[in-house]
């Protein structure tokens, strides 16, 4: 596991504000559901790589600097600190499950898991590492149910776990953690 504190600051960076725009969609309970919040956050992040603002670029690339060029893991572990350290936890109304854009997430500088790993996803890939959404059941929290998702990304040839919303290093893995999701971004 790799230690590293983020050494940029959320207030720092230059975000222009996005517009709030609200969809509520049906999402079904059990697997289709995760799929559905999966696919849906897998959509937002290629929106905002894609995106001509090139904000989340912008973010990221603002978060790098500094870095040695071609430092692949420095880049990730700084994006992963960034995330984890000035993106604010909070949890989604009860019983509604909020997919928000990456930009938005930096904007209001807060989000639950879903919307800290979409803003890590798109920044990873928009710097050029790939990535894939790990949905998780925890074990006596969630019964039976995925309840927990957090992002991965390959470096070199092996996938680095990037738990975002507790103070863990790089490459760690929630103990009590039971099935898996997996939906890859790229």
């Amino acid at each position: 596991m790799w230690v590293t504190r983020g050494s940029v600051s959320l207030a720092s960076l230059q975000i222009p504000a996005s517009p709030t725009v609200a969809q509520l969609q049906g999402i079904p309970d059990g697997p289709e559901g995760t799929a559905q919040t999966l696919r849906a956050m897998r959509q937002d992040v290629r929106n905002a790589v894609r995106s001509p603002s090139q904000t989340i670029r912008s973010a990221a690339l603002q978060i790098l600097q500094g870095l040695p060029a071609r430092k692949w893991l420095r880049e990730v572990l700084a994006l992963h600190a960034f995330v984890r350290d000035q993106i604010r936890y909070v949890s989604d109304p009860v019983g509604v499950q909020i997919v928000q854009t990456p930009e938005k997430t930096l904007e209001l500088g807060q989000g639950n898991c879903v919307q800290k790993s979409v803003l890590l996803s798109s920044l990873l890939e928009s710097t050029g590492h790939p990535t894939r959404f790990v949905a998780l059941e925890i074990k006596g929290q969630s019964d039976g149910q995925f309840s927990h998702v957090l992002v991965e990304t390959k470096v070199g040839t092996r996938w680095l776990p990037l738990e975002s919303i507790i103070p863990v290093p790089a490459g760690w893995y929630p103990p009590d953690a039971g099935k898996r999701y997996v939906l890859d971004v790229s």
